[in-house]
């Protein structure tokens, strides 16, 4: 199979089966390609995260949304397989984006001690996580945002998609901040 690289619009639409913040028809929804134990990943994950929040006042609460999905480099981060697998062990739990927060404050502890210590503190049921684990439960569902990703034009992360339309301006919150208003108009 082949992938276009200079691909700029999302090749997986939005859907149900995306974590999301916010609401799935939001005005401006984001999707971004992540690794958890890549820097810039966590970076501007925090970034949208500020700019949505200094946006909710201008665009109110339903018309922004935030897709995160998984796209581990596991040839230069080791441990952002396990990462993204413990990440849908707790949303099997109810408790995607709360694991998915501590992975990116602890994302230079991320081996497999640490995943169930992470586990242990949001209140997860340990035995039903270890099997999740241990039988590679996400793996499919993981390889899913990882193609998905590559037939997006994604070759690394983060990617950062608009509104199906890849980003490709600098990272600041100002120039996000300026893409979703361009994104809203």
């Amino acid at each position: 199979m082949t992938y276009n690289r200079d691909n700029r619009s999302l090749f997986v639409l939005p859907s149900t089966q995306d974590h999301i913040q916010g609401v799935l028809n939001a005005a401006v929804v984001f999707v971004m390609y992540g690794d958890y134990e890549c820097f810039q990943s966590a970076n501007v994950y925090r970034l949208i995260k500020v700019a949505g929040q200094q946006l909710k006042v201008s665009f109110g609460e339903n018309n922004l949304g935030f897709i995160f999905r998984h796209f581990p480099q596991k040839q230069i981060h080791p441990h952002a397989q396990r990462a993204a697998e413990a990440a849908e062990a707790a949303a099997a739990q109810g408790q995607f984006w709360q694991m998915h927060e501590i992975l990116f404050i602890h994302q230079q502890e991320l081996g497999n001690g640490y995943l169930v210590e992470y586990a242990n503190r949001l209140g997860l049921d340990i035995s039903q996580f270890l099997q999740d684990l241990s039988k590679g439960a996400y793996i499919n569902l993981i390889n899913a945002d990882i193609e998905g990703g590559l037939r997006s034009g994604v070759e690394a992360v983060p990617a950062l998609f608009i509104n199906g339309i890849r980003y490709l301006d600098r990272w600041t919150v100002e120039q996000i901040m300026a893409a979703i208003v361009a994104a809203n108009d």
